[in-house]
């Protein structure tokens, strides 16, 4: 049952009731998630306008669900697993790419670098060292590309994060669980992905 209970938004008023008119207008409906963050609406204005931004980046749409995907299994975010799990379908990742997403690796060398720093900094807590970060350049990665893995992962730590703390009720059709034998390619000995 969830700790923070979504607005209705037909009962929003003020900055939530704008807000969540252009969530449905854009996306056809107001996921609980930010149905939920509109009891802040300094929060679900933030959340919009840094995913907004970032949309804009250099990072492909498709590269961005993979962070979600891979972010959200670091912290064991089912609401986010679900929801990006979702989103990933419709903007072309294969079931194979979702799960090797979650899993931090992707066929090509760039993306899998993308995968493998985001993981990275969440097991960090950003303090990745000049190997990891020497890594990624090496697999073609800029410094602006860096930035952006940084902050895509920041976004969703914020959603992780707040779902956790919610207990946001999914609404969306529930992410499988992975293989109990998988692990996340972070790289980390405390890391557990099931």
């Amino acid at each position: 049952m969830a700790r923070i209970n979504p607005i209705n938004p037909a009962e929003a008023t003020g900055t939530a009731k704008e807000l969540l008119g252009g969530v449905q207008s854009k996306l056809g409906m107001i996921p609980n998630m930010m149905s939920t963050m509109a009891h802040a609406p300094a929060v679900l204005d933030a959340y919009l306008k840094f995913s907004g931004a970032l949309a804009s980046g250099d990072l492909s749409t498709k590269q961005r669900e993979q962070i979600a995907l891979a972010v959200g299994q670091a912290n064991r975010c089912d609401y986010c697993l679900s929801a990006h799990t979702a989103i990933g379908k419709m903007v072309g990742l294969s079931a194979d790419q979702i799960r090797d997403a979650r899993l931090a690796t992707a066929a090509d060398a760039k993306s899998d670098a993308v995968l493998k720093l985001a993981t990275q900094l969440v097991e960090a807590r950003g303090l990745v060292s000049d190997n990891q970060v020497a890594a990624a350049r090496r697999a073609g990665l800029t410094g602006g590309e860096i930035a952006e893995v940084v902050a895509n992962t920041a976004l969703n730590l914020l959603t992780n994060y707040f779902n956790h703390v919610a207990e946001t009720e999914i609404d969306f059709p529930p992410a499988e669980p992975l293989e109990s034998s998988a692990t996340c390619g972070c790289h980390s000995d405390s890391c557990s992905v099931a």
